[in-house]
């Protein structure tokens, strides 16, 4: 179920992909902008090679896809012919919460307490004033994802019986190209790999725990269920993309626009949020940093996602996914 076609699938010469042909194996490819393919296990001489395995030598591996991509004696296939996968396999995730500041406060509104009766204008103040508190004190909010919610970027999404309210996130993925632990805001960039498209899904109605409101969010039961991550179609390098904090997210849902928002508007933009996993944990090639979504959730829109909905997610330069949801049978 693929998007309608672009002039062009993403910005810059090249980008990494996860591909298959039809009944054959998935394989690491390198995608150049006139659509067209290389099997980086022929090109590169390793029947064995995943797109992680080129990221963990992401330095040395960068200069060679720039030389095959402007090799025309390359062997090169069309890319309709290929079936697109999420393009990596990541050992870790790591999701941003309430990173877009817009967003921080329709929820804030949305989720009214039991009891609070205030107008609307006054939520919001409120809301506004603990997001510039969080950004003057650098607290951005992180917590864990697991690698078998991701999917493939045109792939159908099973909406669980069980998921009374489930809603999209389209995001700003970062992919990591080296091993970070502790590093500073000034050099996270350079442990960025590239950048693709996540639509980190949630359902509402499991993100906080009723039976024992103390303890807070239910990330692993609102935002794990398989297939809850449509990822790609692309990784382009960091290279091709001039500032990640210059960015167009796009949503739409049934050719209706829901979400449509800058980067500009992240509290703690990508170098602050990959340093800021990087203090408590160690972040591996392949892994995923996930930046937020911004403002237009089902939430806000009081419309949340049902069977036959479609969504079509695109951020600049980095393509754009398709995903058709279709429901699973209350259990």
């Amino acid at each position: 179920m693929k998007p309608a076609p672009a002039s062009k699938p993403f910005t810059g010469p090249f980008a990494l992909a996860t591909l298959s042909a039809p009944n054959g194996p998935v394989f690491p490819a390198l995608v150049t902008s006139d659509e067209r393919v290389v099997d980086l296990r022929d090109a590169l001489g390793d029947e064995r090679l995943t797109v992680r395995r080129l990221l963990e030598d992401w330095p040395a591996v960068l200069p060679r896809l720039r030389a095959l991509a402007g090799d025309e004696s390359v062997e090169r296939r069309p890319l309709a012919q290929f079936r697109a996968h999420a393009p990596v396999e990541p050992r870790q995730v790591f999701q941003s919460g309430a990173n877009y500041r817009q967003h921080v406060i329709d929820l804030h509104v949305a989720h009214r307490a039991p009891g609070d009766d205030r107008p609307e204008d006054e939520r919001r103040a409120e809301a506004a004033e603990i997001m510039d508190r969080r950004a003057k004190e650098d607290l951005p909010y992180v917590f864990i994802g697991l690698p078998s919610a991701i999917t493939g970027p045109y792939d159908d999404v099973a909406l669980p019986g069980w998921a009374e309210r489930p809603d999209w996130e389209l995001e700003l993925a970062a992919v990591i190209g080296r091993p970070a632990h502790r590093i500073s805001v000034d050099e996270a960039l350079e442990y960025v790999a590239g950048y693709t498209i996540a639509n980190d899904l949630t359902d509402r109605a499991t993100v906080f725990r009723r039976d024992m409101p103390q303890i807070g969010t239910d990330w692993l039961r609102s935002k794990n269920a398989p297939g809850f991550t449509p990822l790609g179609p692309w990784i382009v390098p960091t290279e091709s993309i001039v500032d990640p904090g210059e960015l167009h997210l796009v949503l739409k849902l049934n050719g209706e626009t829901m979400q449509d928002e800058s980067t500009k508007d992240m509290i703690f933009n990508v170098a602050r949020m990959v340093s800021y996993a990087s203090q408590s944990a160690q972040l591996l090639p392949g892994d995923l940093v996930l930046t937020g979504s911004p403002a237009g959730n089902g939430m806000h829109w009081g419309r949340l996602l049902r069977d036959g909905d479609v969504m079509d997610g695109s951020i600049t330069g980095l393509g754009a996914q398709r995903t058709r949801c279709v429901a699973e049978a209350a259990s």
